[in-house]
């Protein structure tokens, strides 16, 4: 039995790809199809029970399933263009059909992305979503590249989502006031798009943390061959989160937890003032919580220079 999803991926699904400029293995592939442009192709699943509550809003499902594909072509600094849809519902509920559609074209049109194709069938709720982007070529943002001494920054706040979901399984309880952030969080993620297109130039690597960020993260150490020292308290997080993190369930949510579609990405040091420009300019908080290292290890510090136990390093479909 396969010990995880990236395991099954790699014995079954990663072959030689002569005709393509990236195969398997990153956040989309790239493709060339002539000039100076790439183009960029990711696929997303959302299937209910796994990926959301069977009774969640539909709009939210819709604002979710075109979000997290979005995520992707963030991470690897390509424009969103096109999407294609496919759709296995239980019935044509069209009041449920009404909803997700609204909410996954207004997302959609935010960032002028067109539905060009797609299928549908009856049997249980999967949502599936290839979204197809732009990037000119050689400035695709990717998980090879980071270097030793590269500075470790990650976009927004980490954790909401999974504070969000453990409050809803009863591991823990939110108070009224912090449940609707954290809610919005696990249901309407932003995808940084604006952000991706400003690091074409500067990052070294990057990737979008949809299954924690040491998870995440792991994929670009692994890709680039580093490893990486995370100063635990550097890492960006809510009030409602702060509150939670002297127990084991908020360490998890903050370093494990997945579902936050910030960006993580490694940017040398000397661009540093850059980056503060882009984050005043976007109005997004951009956080350096670390650098990469030698080796190939991943190690979270401690404010007293103690090394913070990580064995539970993200979420895995498989595991």
């Amino acid at each position: 039995m396969m010990s995880h999803e990236f395991e099954l991926i790699r014995n079954f699904f990663t072959r030689a790809t002569p005709g393509a400029v990236l195969g398997v293995g990153d956040d989309a592939a790239l493709l060339q199809v002539g000039g100076d442009v790439n183009l960029a192709v990711s696929t997303d699943m959302l299937v209910s029970g796994v990926h959301f509550f069977s009774d969640t809003d539909p709009f939210f499902i819709g604002h979710k399933a075109i979000a997290v594909n979005l995520s992707d072509m963030a991470a690897m600094g390509a424009c969103p263009r096109w999407a294609t849809l496919a759709l296995s519902l239980p019935e044509a509920d069209e009041v449920w059909l009404k909803k997700f559609s609204s909410g996954l074209f207004a997302l959609a049109d935010e960032h002028q992305v067109e539905l060009v194709g797609g299928d549908t069938t009856r049997g249980p709720l999967n949502v599936c979503i290839t979204i197809m982007g732009e990037v000119p070529r050689g400035t695709a943002l990717r998980r090879t590249g980071a270097q030793v001494g590269d500075d470790v920054w990650v976009s927004g706040l980490l954790g909401d989502a999974a504070l969000a979901l453990a409050h809803v399984q009863g591991s823990l309880q939110l108070a009224t006031q912090d449940l609707e952030g954290c809610m919005a969080a696990l249901q309407q993620p932003v995808p940084r798009v604006a952000l991706g297109l400003a690091l074409r130039d500067l990052a070294s690597s990057a990737i979008d943390v949809s299954d924690g960020l040491l998870a995440d993260l792991g994929h670009i150490l692994e890709s680039s061959r580093v490893g990486a020292s995370i100063l635990f308290s550097a890492l960006p997080c809510s009030r409602a989160l702060k509150l939670h993190l002297g127990k084991p369930i908020g360490k998890r949510c903050l370093l494990a937890g997945g579902d936050d579609y910030e960006l993580c990405f490694t940017v040398s040091e000397i661009h540093r003032t850059k980056i503060d420009k882009i984050s005043s300019d976007l109005g997004l908080p951009l956080t350096r919580v670390g650098v990469i290292t030698k080796g190939a290890q991943c190690v979270v510090l401690a404010a007293d220079g103690g090394i913070i136990d990580t064995q539970d390093s993200g979420y895995d479909h498989f595991r």
